[in-house]
């Protein structure tokens, strides 16, 4: 019986199988990841950056008004309740607000919200009934009488149903 003997040409070809299998798996992970996930965390990140020291003054603008909130859905699940308060817990009224519900992974399941005031201070947006989970609702809200476009208010919560 003939001795193997390991030649060159051997080791070639297992070198080639060994890369070959990690370049093709590698490749199915490329694939996998950029077909899945765009990689865009914000829409319009450059118009957000030149306007960060906006947001942040109209935060710091926010802060000093005190106001608190309280967000929760209505006990059927088919109603968002908003209750503001001012730093002295009168309730806040004559507000303006647009709003979004929607999951905090993905955008497939969105929910633009009508919000109306009921009562002094409390607001609420109706809607068809949630399915169970998680749940992020962004309210931004503006004064009947300001001129223009400027946001008084605006609230994210992360909200259980």
């Amino acid at each position: 019986m003939a001795e193997r003997v390991i030649t060159g040409r051997h080791v070639l070809i297992g070198m080639i199988v060994f890369f070959g299998v990690i370049f093709a798996a590698n490749g199915a992970f490329l694939y996998s990841a950029i077909s899945t996930y765009t990689g865009v965390v914000s829409n319009e990140p450059y118009r957000k950056g030149l306007n960060y020291n906006e947001r942040i003054a109209a935060d710091r603008a926010q802060h000093e008004l005190g106001w608190t909130s309280e967000m929760s859905f209505a006990k059927t699940g088919d109603g968002l309740d908003i209750v503001l308060k001012d730093r002295a817990g009168n309730p806040v009224t004559g507000l303006v607000f647009e709003g979004r519900l929607g999951r905090p992974a993905t955008e497939a399941m969105d929910i633009v919200l009508v919000v109306k005031e009921s009562a002094p201070g409390f607001y609420r947006a109706t809607f068809d009934t949630l399915t169970p989970g998680a749940w992020q609702v962004d309210v931004t809200a503006k004064e009947l009488h300001t001129e223009g476009e400027k946001v008084v208010w605006r609230d994210r919560k992360r909200i259980r149903w």
